[in-house]
Parts: C-alpha cells; structure tokens; sequence
C-alpha cells in the first residue's frame, strides 16, 4: 500500500463540513481505501469491528439509534468511540447528537457531515480512496490520451519519446505527463497513470528545455490522469532484430503484477512517430471491439489458397 491519506485531503476532496473543529487531525491519517457502517456497533455488537476504516452514518443507523433510551445511547457511543476511529461522517445533512460530540472531542474522533446520499458518499469515497491508496511505481517515460486510449511511450533517454509527445499534443491528443510516470494499481484490471504534481504539464525537449504544454497549447491538451491501455516501447532500429510485422500474437509487459499490451516500434530516420502511435491506439481500439486486421488479413490469404486448391 501506499502512504496514507491526511484526513484534511479527505475533508477538501469530499467537502465535509467538521462537526468537531476542537478535535486535532493535522496528524491522522486513513490506510484503508474502504469504509464501514457501524450498523452492527450501535447495536452493541463489537467483534470484528473495522474500526480503522472511516465510519459512515447513514439513515439506518441513525433512525435505529434515536429507538433506544438516552442512557443506552450514551454507553453504546461510549464504547463505539473509545476505538482508534479516523473519523465518523454523518450523510444526508443529519446533526450528531451533543451527547455524541462531546464524546467525540472528549477521545480525539473528528467528527463531519455531508448533504450527499450515503450509499452515494460511500462509493464516492472508496473510488477516491481506492486511487490514493493504491501500489504505485514511478517509471521513466511518456504517458498520452491518444483517441481515448492511455498510450504509455517507452525507451532509452533521448530516443524521441517527449518529441513524439509534442507532436501528439500539436495532432488534438492530450498529455497526461512526460519523463516520470508514477503508475497506480486501481484493480487487477486496471492500471492508472499520472505526473508527479513537480512535473505536471510540463515536456522537457533537448535543446530547447522545459516547455509548458499547458500554457501552449491550452487546457484541453493535458489530463491529470488516465488509464494505461497500451505500451509502446522505441528501440533504434537494428538489423539483425526480427520485427513483428503482422501482429497476430499479443505481446504484453507488465506493473505491478498487471499485463498490459506491448509494441516494440524500431526508429529509422524518417518514420513519422506519431501517425504510427496514432495508428497503433486505433489498431488496439479496434481489436477491443473485436475485429483484428491481421487475422482477418490471415482468413482472406487462407481462402484464397482454398480457391486456388
């Protein structure tokens, strides 16, 4: 896992309104990319309580609570509170009780309430968290949008990767960063990509320096993150090297345990780069909706030779 998240990011991103400023939270912090309901709890059952997760009141809880008799309340936020709580958040604008908040301070549990939903909060918040808590790696290398699909550009230093970039940027793709691309591992799935926030919008291109492509080329040329559908890896060109030229087997690298489709593009002088990237993320688009030009390329030469037979 990665390094947790300040509970204060947690309250700018989901816009919580605190219920407990007395309460420090400079120095808490969320691991868990979950959440839990403490449904269970405020009942009175306490055995296998996820307390380290964020604690989430939603209608249920908060409606079953107010059937029972002030002093039971009392014991039962008594004992829900003495646990090591990130925090609680109160959904659809519900207030705590005063009871409750003064327990709350009284053991150090920020306390906060949103207008949202809760099982929209919820999943809000796990997608959120899910993201920011995730493995991460940072690689050298260029990551694009290129027709939707996250192309993540590889290869040695100096080969032409933010070059291609640029000229990328120039055709109406976006950038999503260059030279470090720190990778996320969402799900078994699914990688994500983005820029280290020193970084962000910014190519380094040799010769001329640092170029801001946010600047230049205006907000619709850059994204903050996105999806790393495919791998192409620039290599000089060599001539004793076999290249694949028909594409019927899949080649694939791998982060963090997750395969993700791979090219090797050899670089002679003259090939336009970013028509072959281009190319290259509709080519990988196409197959995904299930067409495959090099075996339908494999059907027509197989039925001609049946013709010929």
């Amino acid at each position: 896992m990665g390094q947790g998240i300040k509970l204060s990011e947690i309250v700018e991103k989901m816009d919580l309104k605190n219920l407990t400023p007395e309460v420090d939270m400079l120095e808490k912090e969320v691991n868990v990319p979950d959440v839990n309901r403490p449904a269970l709890q405020l009942a009175g059952f306490f055995d296998h309580f996820d307390s380290n997760r964020v604690q989430i009141i939603g209608n249920v809880e908060y409606t079953y609570v107010h059937t029972r008799p002030v002093e039971e309340r009392v014991q039962i936020y008594d004992k829900l509170l003495q646990h090591p709580i990130p925090c609680i958040v109160y959904c659809r604008d519900m207030d705590p009780e005063e009871q409750f908040l003064k327990l709350a301070v009284k053991y150090g549990v920020p306390v906060f309430k949103t207008p949202k939903q809760t099982s929209d909060f919820m999943a809000e918040i796990i997608r959120w968290m899910n993201v920011k808590l995730a493995p991460c790696i940072s690689i050298h290398g260029v990551l694009v949008d290129v027709y939707g699909i996250g192309v993540l550009i590889m290869g040695e230093s100096g080969i032409g990767k933010s070059e291609a970039a640029l000229e990328l940027i120039k055709r109406g793709h976006r950038l999503v960063t260059d030279d470090v691309v720190e990778i996320r591992k969402v799900s078994d799935e699914t990688l994500v990509g983005s820029a280290p926030d020193i970084t962000k919008h910014f190519i380094e291109l040799r010769g001329i320096g640092i170029v801001d492509v946010k600047s230049m080329f205006g907000v619709q040329s850059v994204r903050e993150t996105q999806n790393i559908d495919l791998v192409i890896t620039l290599e000089d060109w060599s001539r004793e090297k076999e290249y694949d030229r028909l594409g019927l087997e899949e080649e694939y690298t791998e982060f963090l345990g997750n395969k993700v489709v791979c090219h090797s593009i050899p670089l002679r002088p003259g090939r336009n780069l970013a028509i072959i990237v281009e190319s290259a993320a509709v080519n990988h688009r196409q197959k995904q909706m299930g067409y495959n030009a090099a075996q339908e390329l494999y059907k027509r030469v197989q039925e001609n030779l049946a013709k010929r037979r």
